[in-house]
């Protein structure tokens, strides 16, 4: 044991004979422990406990009022499951059922009185080197864990990152700023909050909005930038986004790629079951998907494009309100209307 920890350790003495007390006391003090405390009331020890957290209590068997089993057991009660305080039982007689007993109550060790010096000072340091081994581990696990914390916590910032980033890369050809992926995240996850989903899902759903138009990536310039209205033959090549995007997403073992994957391929099925690509209707489309689809109409209604005009907000609205039904799943268009009324949504 270091004699750092030695000099810091702290001795609590329970025993109600004060020459008893007196005796150990000057045995600890001449073999270098400074932090001595005492009591003659076991009553006290509940109290002591906690003032002074000591390192180790010696605690005499027989004592009136409440013995020493009595006061070993309250000790226990008092004392973290995962702590090692030890406690050295002291008596004139120790007979092997009281050993036994003492043992199951949680005593560590057993010291006879009268005392020997030696013998009191070698079980005394082998109880505190032990205990200091102990705070060592426990410090070490501590230091562990937060290590561990720290990094799990830089790979989740690193994977918001990544998907900040593969959302903005979808977007870069006719959004440099990548904003819109964003504003569907954050909208999403407004939605998804209106309509009573969990934190969980809430947090999930907006993290993987923005990856909706991942799929945008495999779509030529020259009709994604195209002005004016699609040819027919250019729209059949533009729904292919949505298989585009899921299947580069395909296959990942994240929750949050897997339910990205979700909605880019079935974020622009109408709830009448006139969408794309596979004509869903109704309940039959992911629910995450039903909430990105307004998200994402209301903000590319709301921002200018290569093809159109800004819509006002209150144009966007009132055609949310119209499609209900038809494009949009009545119940999330509620939720949106008074979501965004609730949360005075301005869209930048």
């Amino acid at each position: 044991m270091g004699e750092f920890f030695k000099e810091l350790a702290k001795i609590l003495i329970v025993d109600d004979q004060e020459h008893n007390i007196t005796l150990l006391e000057r045995i600890l003090g001449r073999a270098g422990f400074k932090n001595l405390y005492s009591t003659m009331d076991p009553y006290q020890i509940e109290r002591l406990i906690t003032e002074v957290d000591p390192d180790i209590i010696l605690l005499d068997l027989h004592m009136p009022g409440m013995n020493g089993i009595e006061s070993l057991k309250l000790i226990r009660t008092m004392v973290d499951s995962n702590s090692y305080l030890p406690v050295l039982m002291l008596s004139a007689d120790i007979t092997p059922e009281a050993k036994q007993e003492g043992l199951q109550a949680g005593a560590n060790d057993f010291l006879t009185k009268p005392y020997d010096r030696n013998e009191v000072i070698l079980r005394i340091n082998n109880l505190l080197k032990t205990r200091q081994l102990h705070l060592q581990l426990q410090q070490h696990n501590i230091t562990l864990e937060e290590r561990v914390r720290t990094r799990t916590e830089e790979l989740e910032q690193a994977k918001l990152e990544i998907l900040q980033l593969l959302g903005r890369a979808s977007e870069y050809r006719d959004d440099k700023t990548g904003s819109h992926t964003q504003r569907v995240g954050y909208l999403s996850g407004l939605i998804a909050s209106g309509l009573g989903l969990s934190e969980a899902e809430v947090n999930l759903i907006r993290k993987a909005a923005p990856l909706h138009d991942i799929g945008k990536i495999g779509i030529s310039d020259d009709i994604l930038l195209k002005p004016g209205r699609f040819e027919p033959h250019e729209f059949e090549t533009m729904k292919q986004h949505t298989v585009i995007g899921a299947s580069i997403l395909e296959g990942s073992s994240f929750a949050v790629l897997k339910l990205a994957g979700i909605i880019a391929h079935s974020h622009h099925e109408k709830w009448d079951g006139t969408g794309y690509p596979l004509g869903l209707c109704g309940e039959e489309i992911p629910i995450e998907s039903r909430i990105v689809a307004i998200a994402d109409f209301y903000d590319a209604l709301t921002h200018e494009r290569p093809y159109k005009e800004a819509w006002t907000s209150e144009e966007a609205l009132a055609e949310i309100e119209r499609q209900s039904g038809y494009h949009f799943d009545p119940r999330i268009v509620a939720a949106f209307l008074h979501t965004f009324k609730e949360h005075r949504y301005i869209p930048s």
